[in-house]
């Protein structure tokens, strides 16, 4: 059986990577939060806004403790991939708190509920799920998540780390040009050795 102790873990790590994403954001202007990085669209405020969704729902809908916003039903497939950016009527503000309010309806339920306890994810082909499932499913997801923004707000700025504390302990520029040389010199060595 899984004890409090791997919930209390799970649920540690889940708060650290919301904190870390939502950081991601601090100090850029408006367009560099908002623009697509990635031949997809892929940028930090949408990043935000779609793992304020998905916990919502995983949260929420899945253990029968609806998220009490409207958002988007799971199968609204008009909806499907708006999540992923911010429209001009959304601020950061407006995005970053619903997701702040996300997590407190989150971590309410994570509390009030076993780790055992069962719940139903409609859209999952096996449905029948605990809290176990969702708390690593989520870890997972804010994971991914988490990596994307990183690499995307060292993309903008060059700016990088996980968590603000350790952000001004990193290497200054030089370090990191001569680094990413040295990368290049050997990738092209390989492709030529491959050749």
């Amino acid at each position: 059986m899984i004890d409090e102790h791997a919930k209390e873990f799970l649920h540690g790590e889940l708060r650290d990577l919301r904190a870390a994403v939502v950081w991601k954001l601090d100090g850029l202007p408006e367009y560099d939060v908002r623009r697509p990085l990635t031949t997809t669209g892929t940028n930090l405020l949408g990043l935000v806004k779609h793992l304020a969704l998905y916990e919502s729902r995983y949260f929420g809908e899945v253990f029968g403790r609806p998220f009490p916003e409207v958002l988007p039903p799971w199968d609204d497939l008009e909806a499907r991939g708006t999540d992923m950016w911010a429209t001009e009527d959304e601020t950061r503000e407006e995005i970053i708190g619903r997701y702040r309010r996300v997590w407190e309806h989150s971590d309410a339920t994570i509390v009030a509920l076993a780790i055992d306890a069962p719940g139903e994810v409609p859209w999952w082909p096996t449905p029948t799920v605990t809290l176990f499932d969702i708390l690593v499913h989520m870890l997972s997801e804010t994971s991914r998540h988490a990596g994307h923004a990183d690499i995307l707000r060292e993309q903008l700025d060059g700016s990088i780390g996980t968590i603000p504390r350790r952000a001004n302990s990193q290497p200054d520029a030089a370090f990191w040009e001569s680094r990413r040389l040295e990368i290049e010199r050997v990738a092209r060595a390989a492709g030529a050795g491959a050749e």
